[in-house]
């Protein structure tokens, strides 16, 4: 980048870029860069578009198209996640939240509806995206998030500090639903767990290929950790209480038949995201 640029040529330039690049949405990528260099929204971009950009900013805008351009996620370079009805602090040490994951959140709210000061666990809570979705959309829930990698704890507890939520989610470490057993039973439990097959990780897009492996690595057919809160679940939930966790697109059938399997809970079904596709697994305790 030499000459006189302004944010319309830096923004034509980087789209350009990105495009060459092959990357998913260049122009979305080259407006969130450009308006977390500058510090001001996507809308002043278009507002401002004419203006000369000084020498320091243009520095700021080439350090983050230049991380993009090895394919690191956006949310890693601006430091944040919008997510339901939050926003998230996201950096290496926890999956980045998706869109897929607020239909879990949907159906957990849903459940929860008219249930009093209702108790929720959320398994393998990252960043926290799913516990304090719920917690900040349920005024009186008590939320416990448990992660066995203390990076990630870090994370989920600045989280819940930034988000004013300390009072009422608390963060524990430990594998899975260890660390609550003896504190049952609560109205939902929720997860978004590794769910890829460990052959299928090579393939993935080189986005993907930043996010921490354990956050993904399922085991052999992806269903490892999710078998173990299906069996593990029962115990801790209230009767009526529900185990939701998010799945693969084409795990339906096999996470359903697990469930049925299982013989403790009244109603299985598996919910389709907002693309028709299966995303999560909701199980009434019997």
């Amino acid at each position: 980048m030499t000459g006189n640029w302004t944010i319309a040529r830096v923004l034509g330039w980087t789209t350009d870029y990105f495009t060459q690049k092959k990357l998913d949405s260049p122009r979305l990528d080259a407006e969130l860069l450009i308006a977390d260099a500058l510090g001001i929204d996507r809308m002043r971009i278009y507002l401002d578009h004419h203006k000369p950009l000084r020498p320091a900013e243009l520095a700021d805008i080439r350090a983050r198209v230049k991380r993009r351009g090895r394919y690191e996620p956006v949310a890693y370079i601006t430091g944040s996640r919008g997510f339901w009805t939050i926003d998230l602090r996201v950096d290496p040490r926890v999956l980045i939240p998706r869109p897929d994951t607020e239909r879990l959140v949907e159906r957990a709210i849903a459940r929860l509806k008219g249930a009093e000061a209702p108790r929720v666990v959320d398994v393998g809570c990252g960043s926290g995206a799913i516990g304090l979705a719920i917690a900040h959309d349920v005024a009186d829930a008590a939320v416990i998030g448990i992660d066995r990698s203390p990076d990630a704890l870090a994370v989920s507890k600045a989280n819940g500090a930034a988000l004013g939520l300390e009072a009422r989610v608390e963060w524990r470490a430990g594998d899975l639903l260890a660390p609550v057993l003896d504190d049952g039973p609560f109205d939902l439990i929720a997860s978004n767990p590794p769910y890829i097959p460990s052959g299928d990780l090579a393939g993935l897009m080189p986005d993907v290929q930043h996010e921490p492996r354990a956050a993904l690595d399922g085991g052999a057919d992806g269903l490892d950790l999710v078998r173990r809160l299906i069996a593990d679940a029962p115990p801790l939930l209230k009767p009526g209480g529900a185990l939701l966790i998010e799945i693969g697109h084409d795990q339906g059938p096999a996470v359903k038949a697990l469930a049925e399997a299982d013989g403790r809970y009244a109603d299985v079904a598996i919910v389709q995201d907002y693309g028709r596709r299966d995303r999560v697994l909701e199980a009434t305790r019997a």
